[in-house]
């Protein structure tokens, strides 16, 4: 696809209404998602509280059972489904270029509604990693449109994805398994957004395969590889909870969950075969500066300094008042 291309889809965008209602379907999806990582990390702290153990480390069974009893993590849980929802319609009727960025808004929203909650105010040096967040990921995605082509994902690199998926998941189980006294919320984050790349791209080639009623024993495993993807996701995530604020949760998976799902696009399915070697450079430079404000996030967020000073990572100080919770705040 050509730069010219990419606008003529733009402006075709916004001359069609019924496209434009993907803009605020997103919106609302962004809006879904920061509110339910609000209310599943209230539900996380409340069970710990509750059971007097911390999850830092990895939840345990009854923890995991009694989330399942908390109107806040239900509650949560029912808002991060009706973002997937509202995302899917989005995409259904927008162009990517137009939608993907916009979950990034998510970020924003849940920074300001954490500082709310929390009595952390954002720092500058926290801000700063969240506009290097933000706009690496706007840049990495519109790239990506400009340059990359559908390609059919053919039997072989089918089988290299579920491939490398099964060694992503034996070596974050073996790192878990192995540190995870050690590992805390950066870990999980990552873990997470890794898994959610995977399994954003095996939702794409099983619907493209139901699409072609091509449902066999192939299309199963990739059900089946997006379920476990998902379970093990989704338990990193409730992890990270406990070890982190809900806006360190959301930069992880609006920033590396996209990149992971582009890397495996570009390397396995060859997408961006006709990229020049400059957007090939640009695009490990921009997603390189969106990772490196997830860990800059890790590293300056205030609420990660002032109740998570056992991570095993170097921190900073803006030297401010910013940098110390509020006064009475209890989380």
């Amino acid at each position: 696809m050509s730069v010219g291309e990419v606008s003529d889809q733009l402006v075709g965008a916004f001359q069609n209404p019924a496209l434009l209602l993907g803009i605020p379907l997103a919106l609302a999806g962004a809006v879904f998602m920061s509110f339910g990582a609000q209310y599943q990390h209230r539900g996380v702290t409340k069970v710990e509280r509750l059971s007097g153990a911390d999850g830092a480390s990895g939840l345990s069974w009854d923890q995991i059972k009694a989330l399942l009893t908390r109107p806040s993590w239900l509650l949560g849980t029912l808002m991060l489904v009706l973002a997937i929802v509202c995302q899917l319609a989005a995409l259904a009727i927008a162009p990517l270029i137009v939608v993907q960025p916009l979950g990034a808004i998510a970020l924003v929203i849940t920074t300001l509604l954490n500082a709310h909650v929390s009595g952390h105010a954002p720092t500058r040096k926290s801000i700063t990693s969240i506009v290097a967040c933000v706009g690496g990921i706007f840049l990495f995605v519109f790239l990506a449109a400009i340059f990359a082509t559908e390609k059919e994902v053919t039997t072989e690199k089918l089988f290299i994805i579920l491939t490398t998926l099964l060694v992503v998941i034996i070596v974050l189980a073996a790192c878990w398994l192995i540190l995870r006294r050690r590992m805390r919320a950066l870990f999980y984050v990552i873990g997470a957004g890794i898994l959610y790349g995977f399994v954003a791209t095996l939702a794409k080639v099983i619907i493209k395969r139901l699409q072609a009623e091509n449902f066999d024993w192939l299309t199963l495993v990739c059900v089946i590889a997006l379920i476990a993807a998902a379970a093990v996701g989704a338990y990193f995530v409730q992890t990270a909870y406990s070890s982190g604020p809900p806006d360190l949760v959301i930069a992880g998976l609006t920033v590396v969950d996209p990149i992971v799902a582009v890397v495996i696009g570009i390397v396995v399915l060859g997408e961006a075969a006709a990229a020049p070697v400059w957007a090939l450079v640009a695009f490990v430079a921009i997603g390189a500066v969106a990772v490196w404000g997830v860990v800059g996030l890790a590293r300056y967020h205030p609420q990660v300094l002032s109740e998570s000073q056992e991570l095993d990572i170097t921190r900073g100080s803006d030297g401010d008042a910013g940098e110390r919770p509020a006064e009475g705040s209890d989380q």
